[in-house]
């Protein structure tokens, strides 16, 4: 899951006499630019979960993407599972010991994270947050300014629902899975999902979080439906949770009364945008927005000053898309 090159003894040999004799500025925390194979910088892009297939996407994406650029080392990690912040704090932690020059981090948590990113900032990392944005009063308080790039999670999350909306028609009953509480991704689509049922004139009878995991969804949306058994519609966060509803859409027998709207894109999903479950989804780009978050860390490097939002693409993506 890493990209790396390997150093030669003679290379490392002169890379540290070259750091010698032309010093360092600003301490300890300043040695990750020329700490990295060939004189290269290494960037680190820590993500969530690896068992999904939308960071699976962003990984390789970012691998293809530096070795296009080929004049940086990528070290590409990810957690276990969406909840495992102490695994993002370990890959954190071990890129300052590893001293890279840039970090790119899609968080499992909005807030929890602000601290172990605000140690890797003084030791003289450049940060990056892409995915999932960084709570504003948490980078506030750490002193913190760090750009954000990624897609309009609400928009996306609006069009989405918008699709819903339409195929089951107004007055119907619907449910929402939100992800995981106190994510600024999760807390987004929700909001836009919200939207899309008032302007749609859809009914929200229920909104769970099922933690972005399939499982989870599946339990849940059991509940729900036994609960609830009028639902016809269900706007699901990520597409993760949305194969799990799929499959206890089917197991309560309601293949074809209850439709799905999603988001993320990701190919297991397809099957059941074309079987008419799933109605819609909503494609981030996973690998480009790695690579731009890439790209951007390169700025910082380089000297350059990032701040702010920078949006990336997103797409709504219905069964025409798919041929």
């Amino acid at each position: 899951m890493k990209l790396k090159l390997a150093l030669t003894a003679a290379t490392a040999l002169a890379l540290s006499a070259a750091l010698s004799a032309c010093g360092q500025e600003g301490g300890s925390g300043s040695t990750g630019a020329a700490a990295s194979a060939g004189g290269k910088p290494t960037i680190c892009l820590v993500m969530k979960s690896l068992g999904n297939d939308y960071f699976q996407t962003m990984e390789k994406g970012a691998e293809a993407h530096a070795r296009e650029r080929g004049d940086l080392t990528l070290e590409a990690s990810g957690i276990q599972n969406e909840t495992d912040i102490d695994g993002q704090v370990a890959d954190i932690n071990k890129c300052i010991t590893d001293k890279v020059a840039g970090l790119v981090i899609a968080p499992a948590d909005s807030r929890a994270l602000v601290a172990p990113l605000a140690r890797a900032a003084k030791a003289g990392i450049k940060l990056v947050n892409i995915d999932v944005q960084l709570d504003p009063a948490a980078l506030k308080s750490a002193g913190l300014d760090i750009p954000f790039v990624g897609p309009d999670n609400t928009l996306g999350a609006q069009e989405s629902g918008a699709v819903l909306a339409k195929a089951i028609g107004r007055g119907s009953k619907v449910v929402i899975l939100e992800g995981i509480s106190g994510a600024a991704n999760a807390e987004q689509r929700t909001a836009g999902f919200v939207a899309a049922a008032k302007a749609g004139g859809l009914d929200v009878i229920a909104s769970q979080s099922a933690n972005w995991e399939t499982d989870q969804a599946y339990t849940v949306t059991t509940n729900l439906i036994t609960a609830h058994p009028d639902i016809t519609g269900i706007l699901s966060s990520n597409d993760d949770m949305s194969l799990g509803a799929v499959k206890a859409i089917a197991a309560a027998k309601k293949t074809g009364q209850i439709k799905v709207a999603s988001f993320d894109n990701i190919d297991a999903l397809h099957p059941y945008l074309l079987n008419g479950t799933v109605v819609s989804t909503v494609d981030q780009f996973a690998a480009k927005q790695a690579g731009d978050g890439i790209d951007v860390a390169m700025k910082e490097i380089a000297g350059q000053t990032e701040t702010g939002w920078i949006k990336t693409d997103i797409k709504v993506v219905t069964k025409s898309d798919l041929g």
